[in-house]
């Protein structure tokens, strides 16, 4: 099967009243494709879905560890964070222990997903800085490695090194060579991929193992990460750090825009890559929670799981109106 295939369901009483379809793949560690939905050689942009693997040369490179980087640290180097008080908090120690700031990062200045945050900065008439962007952490984790590199402060340049260590990764990773990169919403470059390539990237993820060799060490260092800290690489009422917890921190996710999202399964050493591709935000948390159902490793009975599983769609007034669900292909 080549063409999307319907993965959520929006319904308003009995109606079904929209319908968001989409691509998935799950790949175990010899990059073989376990399921799949839609096309596995759909080549698209992962976004977000792939900051672990621009960050693995911090961690493989030994910049994290000479800069004395924590687990935290690590998570936020993955995350597309709230700009909450432990995220910028984070990021500006880390600027400042590395001898940089604000004005240091390439990411621009993002108004923070954090309610407060953002009506305290209006409050102060203070500005919104680039450490509140959600992928500062990110940006602080290239030019930790671009410092450890004794590189230049253009780290999103696609010659500088840092770039060129993050294309190694990602072709090695996917086994691909990247058919093209867009430039994402933080100036950094995307790299392109198919599904299954993201998948088999994934699943060497969750395969990895410490002592295993450097770049495995790396990999599960960064998964590990993650997994145990949540609330760094998203934040509060957010599906990665709500879905996460939900599977005792055991299970790593992470969402990329325009609704792609990723998961890694160490337990059961799968990758999965998932795109929908109207790119509903909203269909993309309900189908990968599917997805994760469907796999056994997230109970559809909590109650976080149940936030994005035949989740009640409610109107101003509190009434439930619909439902939204999986399609029956992920049921």
């Amino acid at each position: 099967m080549t063409q999307a295939v319907p993965m959520t369901e929006i319904w308003r009483g009995d109606i079904l009243e929209s319908m968001h379809s989409g691509h998935a793949v799950v790949c175990n560690v010899e990059g073989d494709i376990v399921e799949a939905w839609g096309d596995p050689d759909a080549i698209v942009l992962p976004r977000s879905s792939s900051k672990m693997i621009q960050a693995l040369p911090l961690v493989e490179s030994g910049a994290a560890d000479a800069a004395g980087l924590t687990e935290q640290h690590l998570a936020m180097a993955c995350a597309s964070h709230n700009g909450s008080k432990i995220h910028n908090d984070l990021v500006n120690n880390w600027l400042a222990a590395q001898g940089f700031g604000d004005d240091d990062l390439i990411c621009g200045p993002q108004e923070p997903r954090d309610i407060a945050v953002r009506d305290d900065l209006i409050r102060c008439n203070d500005p919104v800085c680039r450490v509140h962007n959600n992928c500062s952490g990110k940006h602080t984790g290239f030019l930790t490695l671009s410092k450890h590199l004794g590189a230049g402060a253009n780290y999103v340049d696609m010659d500088h090194p840092v770039q060129k260590a993050v294309l190694a990764a990602h072709e090695e990773l996917t086994q691909e060579t990247s058919p093209g990169y867009g430039i994402d919403g933080c100036s950094a470059p995307n790299h392109a991929s198919t599904l299954k390539g993201m998948a088999r990237a994934m699943a060497f993820y969750a395969s990895a193992r410490e002592g295993q060799g450097t770049r495995e060490t790396a990999a599960a260092r960064l998964r590990t990460a993650m997994a145990k800290h949540p609330e760094y690489v998203a934040g509060e009422g957010r599906a990665c750090t709500n879905l996460m917890r939900a599977m005792g921190h055991s299970v790593a996710i992470k969402t990329g825009a325009e609704a792609y999202f990723i998961a890694i399964l160490p337990e059961q050493k799968l990758g999965v890559a998932l795109k929908i591709i109207d790119g509903g935000t909203r269909a993309a948390e309900n189908a990968i929670a599917a997805v994760l159902a469907k796999l056994g490793v997230l109970d559809p009975a909590n109650p976080e799981a149940a936030k994005y599983l035949d989740a009640p769609i409610r109107n101003w007034d509190g009434l439930q109106t619909g439902m939204m669900r999986a399609a029956p292909a992920l049921r």
